[in-house]
């Protein structure tokens, strides 16, 4: 049971969690980053992601009946999110004033848009909501072992991220600001993509209408 709870929890969450869609965004925003800034971002991107999800395992059901929130409004939410990110990095002004030096940027990203939507987006809590409420269905005694293996197989999947997220951080340094200035603005135009998706399919969801 314990090891069969890992297993699933893995197997669930990395391909909706996807680090390497989230290794785009990671480099546009961390772009004006040195590498030890970004090592943190990542860090606690996954701290952030880890915590959000073991709320939503052991109180989402919960939070989700008293604010009365459904699965497509978190999944709309996150859309709009990383498509006003998206629009940010798309749009972004790299011109600095003569003789200035630009200087790094100090934005805590790691929350948002990092660890939500992206890692714990709208398809990785509803994986921790619908495990939830069969994890409450079973004896006390296999509870507690099945609750400690989705914990565990949601570290697993999170110490993957990172390793992901810290490899695509060493590609900065090869690309260059003229390098960096154009994937940012490539990433920003496919995130605001990722966004709508999200957010149509969070309309879909909620009016009942079949996926294209």
């Amino acid at each position: 049971m314990f090891r069969e709870a890992i297993i699933l929890t893995v197997g669930g969450l990395l391909p909706i969690m996807n680090p390497f869609s989230t290794a785009p965004l990671f480099i546009g925003l961390t772009a004006g980053m040195d590498r030890r800034a970004r090592n943190r971002q990542a860090l606690l991107a996954c701290i952030y992601a880890f915590g959000i999800l073991v709320v939503f395992l052991l109180l989402g059901s919960a939070i989700i009946e008293f604010f009365r929130i459904s699965v497509p409004g978190l999944r709309t939410a996150g859309g709009l999110i990383m498509a006003i990110i998206g629009f940010r990095m798309l749009f972004a002004t790299t011109m600095v004033p003569a003789g200035a030096q630009p200087q790094p940027q100090e934005v805590d990203i790691a929350f948002t848009p990092l660890a939500m939507p992206s890692l714990a987006g709208p398809g990785s809590i509803s994986v921790v909501l619908t495990a939830a409420p069969q994890i409450r269905t079973m004896n006390s005694d296999d509870r507690g072992m099945v609750v400690v293996g989705v914990i565990l197989g949601m570290v697993l999947t999170l110490i993957f991220c990172l390793l992901v997220l810290r490899a695509a951080s060493s590609m900065v340094r090869y690309l260059g600001q003229s390098g960096i200035d154009a994937m940012t603005r490539i990433f920003g135009f496919l995130i605001v993509c990722i966004g709508m998706q999200f957010l149509l399919t969070g309309i879909s969801d909620f009016f009942g209408l079949p996926r294209s």
